[in-house]
């Protein structure tokens, strides 16, 4: 008889264990191969996975779905790891039909059942959540009304609603309302420079810049308790490096030996070495933020140079 006491605080104290773990949060591109992919995930050092994008297929909602989802969510929910579709991203705000098809579906008229609409895809899917990542132009004046109209419907079936905010593309359009209603936000502190800017070269995700990120946010009210820093596993090249697409870090260290403790080579490419990323992690544990989101885990070398693996070390000592 006197074991059960025992055996529920032990219970307990695995769950406070398992809550104060600071989240990892990576996304999925569904434009690769996302089944054979999902196994080579280490699925360990990540708490959960945004399959990356979704978008409405016409004027009315209705949303597309990468069928090889299935198998990854399987994967991940066999090792507790969660897994939520995101919506939007950036090329959705470039893309003129997309961009104006959001905008007609946030719409007072149709945001409603839009958001219902979402709600039932979620849940039919199997997905354990909603991420938003609508960005620039994408965001307009409908945006806090539409997450007030989402936000209920997902509670409402036991689903997390979160989204990806960037400080300098679009984030002076999201009202502060917004916040309350997100289990988390993934805070984009990357593409301060790329391709878009040739003639000004330098670091686009710098330690200084995720800093600054981070107190923009926290500064406009949101919880540190719900503020997931960015970080990114891709670089930028300039000069003889340049080219109108990023470099995954994979590509980079393994063309560059010892690339993975710098954050520039070449002629010249900027991204995120091993020391930085730490770095990165040890201002979140610091300053007690939630946790690290990864874009994208597609473009992480293996071994010794990964940096999902520096990540995992550098929050969980």
């Amino acid at each position: 008889m006197k074991k059960f006491p025992c055996v529920a605080l032990a219970l307990c104290l695995i769950s406070t264990a398992l809550q104060a773990r600071p989240l990892v949060v990576a996304y999925v591109p569904n434009w690769i191969d996302v089944e054979k992919f999902s196994e080579t995930i280490p699925y360990e050092k990540v708490t959960h996975l945004n399959v990356a994008f979704e978008n409405p297929e016409d004027d009315d909602g209705t949303m597309s779905f990468n069928e090889s989802s299935r198998t990854l969510i399987k994967k991940a929910r066999a090792k507790g790891v969660k897994v939520l579709v995101s919506i939007g991203g950036g090329s959705a705000s470039g893309d003129k039909v997309l961009k104006a098809r959001y905008a007609s579906l946030l719409s007072e008229e149709k945001r409603g059942n839009f958001a219902g609409t979402l709600a039932a895809y979620v849940k039919k899917h199997d997905f354990d959540g909603l991420d938003v990542d609508l960005e620039g132009p994408s965001i307009d004046g409908n945006y806090g009304a539409f997450i007030a109209a989402l936000a209920p419907k997902l509670k409402a079936e036991g689903k997390l609603l979160t989204s990806a905010l960037s400080k300098g593309y679009g984030g002076d359009k999201v009202p502060d309302s917004v916040f309350a209603l997100f289990d988390f936000v993934n805070i984009m502190a990357y593409d301060g420079s790329g391709y878009w800017q040739p003639n000004a070269p330098g670091p686009h995700s710098s330690y200084e810049f995720a800093v600054e990120n981070t107190r923009y946010w926290l500064k406009r009210g949101l919880a540190k308790n719900k503020a997931v820093l960015g970080v990114p596993f891709y670089g930028y090249g300039f000069g003889e490096a340049f080219k109108k697409r990023d470099y995954p870090y994979s590509l980079i260290t393994k063309e560059h030996p010892g690339a993975e403790e710098k954050d520039e080579t070449g002629s010249t490419i900027y991204y995120n070495g091993l020391p930085t990323i730490r770095k990165k992690c040890g201002y979140v544990l610091e300053e007690k933020l939630a946790g690290v989101m990864i874009w994208s885990l597609d473009g992480d070398a293996a071994g010794e140079k990964s940096l999902l693996g520096a990540i995992h070390q550098t929050l969980n000592p």
